[in-house]
């Protein structure tokens, strides 16, 4: 089968479904194998009424183990017994609500978790996604060759599904990072990639037996920056602030948790980086810890900044990274992390950014400004994340 690439005019179109990066909850971590429709309208409610929906976390991501198989149509259904009204009331559900609804499925005969996935379906798990009135779909790569062209194939004919389906559905690339989905992601009709392995409830992995940390993701998100843009994202995988090391997927390979500061930098590099942000703890039970991270204006501000443009690493040391990017009103942000183990005092000046002049200074997580100046100097706790929104005085 000849590979069908998108057009410009019609990557054009492409870009309009995902202007700013996709932001909601995800729900692998808590729920794992067992998704179901009770939970899945409860954790809907608890990200009201904490505030993310009015944060700008629109979608409930419904990932693996949600499938029932095939009818005598081989159209694909719902587990009767989790989703006993089936998907289409969910959808509609969070659509009252001023939510989205997204899906998961696979470009294979099976899923991750062994269940029924779209290879060879496509364009009729499509329209049944499109009828069911589903928002986004999650596209996994369990099961499927590992050479780059088959990916390529297998996405763009589902992305061709998606579009021929008759609604707008997003959709996100996740084959992990291995045949490098950012040189291709777009040109087959995808909006988003993962860049790496399954994320864990870790600041950094050292020994690559499975999943990533923190700082594994952002350290290679960071080199690529040309690749992002309106429409096309590189997707760092969930958000773990509020897990303190829960028992399931996210505590394998020594997931045990993270500091307040590892939670918050996480937060804050994705929101630089422009990674979808989608949270993964248990939003009903979240402590106010994690909902003042989730729910930090000024930041989210960052990450769906209609300029679109990532961050880039300017400064990278044993101690430092520093990322700087620009924002549509003429502002900059800058983080500065701290990768050491101890707190350290950083010195920074803006020249070394490529930065003129003098700006004031707006902390984003002390939500004051501190100063108008062309450096800054200050202490850095371990693993944290210190971000400034810059303007030119």
């Amino acid at each position: 089968m000849a590979l069908l690439l998108f057009t410009q005019a019609a990557l054009a179109q492409e870009s309009k479904l995902a202007v700013t990066p996709s932001m909601g909850w995800m729900s692998w971590n808590i729920m794992s194998e067992n998704p179901n429709e009770k939970d899945i309208k409860e954790m809907a409610d608890a990200m009201i009424s904490s505030g993310m929906v009015k944060a700008g976390y629109q979608y409930i991501f419904l990932d693996d183990c949600w499938q029932g198989g095939r009818d005598n149509k081989n159209n694909i259904i719902a587990d009767p017994k989790k989703f006993p009204s089936g998907i289409k009331a969910l959808a509609d559900y969070l659509h009252s609500k001023g939510m989205k609804l997204g899906i998961y499925s696979d470009a294979a005969p099976l899923t991750c978790g062994g269940y029924t996935a779209s290879l060879n379906f496509e364009d009729q798990d499509a329209k049944t996604f499109a009828s069911w009135g589903i928002d986004y779909l999650k596209y996994d790569y369990c099961n499927a060759p590992e050479d780059v062209e088959t990916a390529k194939k297998r996405y763009g004919k589902i992305a061709q599904a998606l579009r021929k389906s008759g609604r707008d559905i997003v959709l996100g690339i996740c084959e992990w990072g291995p045949r490098e989905p950012w040189n291709w992601g777009a040109q087959v009709g995808g909006q988003s990639w993962r860049t790496t392995y399954d994320i864990r409830d870790k600041w950094l992995d050292t020994e690559g037996k499975g999943g990533v940390g923190i700082y594994n993701v952002v350290d290679k998100m960071a080199g690529l920056a040309s690749f992002s843009g309106p429409g096309k994202w590189n997707d760092g995988d969930m958000l773990v602030a509020g897990l303190h090391g829960t028992k399931g997927p996210s505590s394998a390979f020594k997931g045990v948790g993270c500091t307040k500061a590892e939670y918050q930098s996480q937060m804050s590099l994705y929101s630089m980086l422009n990674s979808p942000l989608y949270a993964s703890c248990d939003i009903r039970k979240m402590d106010d810890e994690a909902r003042t991270i989730f729910t930090n204006a000024e930041v989210i501000a960052l990450n769906q900044d209609a300029l679109g443009k990532q961050a880039e690493r300017k400064i990278k040391t044993d101690i430092w990274d520093v990322f700087v990017r620009p924002l549509a009103n003429g502002d900059f942000a800058i983080a500065i992390l701290n990768k050491s183990g101890s707190t350290q005092n950083a010195n920074v000046n803006f020249a070394d950014l490529g930065l003129t002049g003098k700006y004031e200074l707006k902390d984003l997580w002390q939500h004051k400004i501190v100063g108008k100046n062309n450096k800054w100097n200050g202490e850095v706790t371990a693993h944290e994340t210190k971000v400034f929104r810059l303007k030119k005085v």
